[in-house]
């Protein structure tokens, strides 16, 4: 130990003298360098020294121990989750097309505006039909006319009962028909169904506008819901009211916690599963429909659980086993622990039987250890 000692002091000495020389700092770097590794080898010397003093304490024999991590074993709730993947979609969207033929003659939006339900989006040309409302009109005023004198002379007793009866009937037949016509003009007249945002204009004026051919898209982000087919095997564990958190991997800070809104109730056939959806609020907006969207589901809950790092668990003929550290005679020693476990969720695993509140695991070191190891603390 005075060898140690006088290799310190020296070194100390020859450190300080260096800094009263005019030196280049490439040099100093150097002999810097060379008194850490001066320092690295006197650490380990010390460490042998000590190694050897306690095989003096010990009989001659050097005992090693070996460093790990603790943790002191306590009850905790166990959860475990399954995730399933789904769709975001809008509650209200609306793909409209004119319920008639015509040409686009105006279409008063454009994509990202927003509107309000019954707001005028889009108008065909009437041109044709307003004409034939107007010659259905002259026609039936002259009907109008000619029916009522029939009346007259019915009620008179004079003409026929036909004559009348052909009147009244071609009146009605042009009331009929005008009543067609017009209900045709007003569909001529696109309004907006819902409120929302204009997504897509599919079209453009002077086009020719058909029943079916999508126009218009609208969606309302207001309100979101996300569908996801589960396992039939999950069905006892999933009703509807139980609490799920939703995440969406694109924005990895959003999760939210929600209730299911429906459970389905029919299992598909082809594939085994069944639908769960949940709806929600995206009044900011930041959802978009289409995105991918992932459900956590609790399907187990266990209170009082003792829960250990999955990793630390090793396996041989007699069953499952981790390290716990034990005190004897004064020295922390290593002794193998068989246990049960049950559900594994991440990284941890819920112990069944084997092991009680207030034991300390090693979860750190339990590679270099065997049975009766003596340990010590790192």
């Amino acid at each position: 130990m005075k060898s140690i000692q006088f290799i310190l002091i020296a070194l100390a000495l020859g450190f300080l003298s260096s800094c009263g020389t005019s030196e280049t700092e490439e040099s100093l770097r150097s002999e810097l360098e060379s008194l850490r590794q001066q320092k690295r080898e006197i650490t380990q010397q010390i460490s042998d020294t000590e190694q050897k003093l306690d095989a003096i304490s010990n009989g001659g024999e050097t005992v090693s121990r070996e460093p790990v991590v603790l943790q002191t074993l306590e009850p905790i709730t166990f959860r475990h989750f399954f995730e399933a993947s789904g769709s975001v979609e809008a509650v209200n969207e609306a793909f409209i097309s004119p319920e008639v033929n015509g040409q686009i003659m105006e279409i008063y939006v454009q994509e990202g505006d927003r509107v309000r339900k019954g707001q005028l989006l889009a108008k065909l040309n009437t041109e044709v039909t307003e004409k034939n409302i107007a010659e259905l009109k002259t026609s039936l005023a002259l009907a109008t006319e000619i029916y009522e004198r029939q009346e007259r002379l019915w009620k008179q007793q004079i003409g026929s009962e036909l004559q009348y009866l052909e009147a009244r009937n071609n009146k009605t037949s042009l009331e009929n028909r005008l009543e067609t016509i017009q209900a045709q003009l007003d569909m001529s007249v696109i309004y907006a169904p819902i409120d929302g945002i204009v997504e897509k204009v599919n079209q453009k004026k002077g086009e020719l506008a058909v029943p079916g051919m999508q126009l218009i898209q609208l969606v309302d982000l207001s309100e979101l819901y996300v569908r996801a087919d589960i396992s039939e095997s999950f069905l006892p564990s999933i009703k509807s009211s139980d609490t799920v958190s939703l995440t969406i991997p694109s924005y990895p800070d959003y999760e939210k916690t929600m209730k299911i809104n429906r459970v389905g109730n029919v299992i598909n056939k082809n594939n085994r599963t069944f639908e769960v959806e949940l709806r929600f609020d995206n009044k900011d907006e930041m959802l978009k429909p289409n995105m991918i969207a992932i459900m956590r589901v609790n399907d187990f809950t266990a209170e009082n659980s003792l829960v250990i790092p999955s990793k630390i668990i090793k396996e041989d003929l007699n069953g499952r086993y981790i390290y716990v550290a034990a005190k004897e005679e004064n020295e922390l020693v290593a002794r193998k622990r068989y246990i049960s476990t049950g559900r594994t969720f991440g990284s941890n695993t819920r112990v069944i039987n084997g092991l009680e509140a207030g034991d300390q695991i090693i979860t750190d070191g339990f590679s270099r250890i065997t049975d009766g190891s003596l340990l010590k603390t790192s």
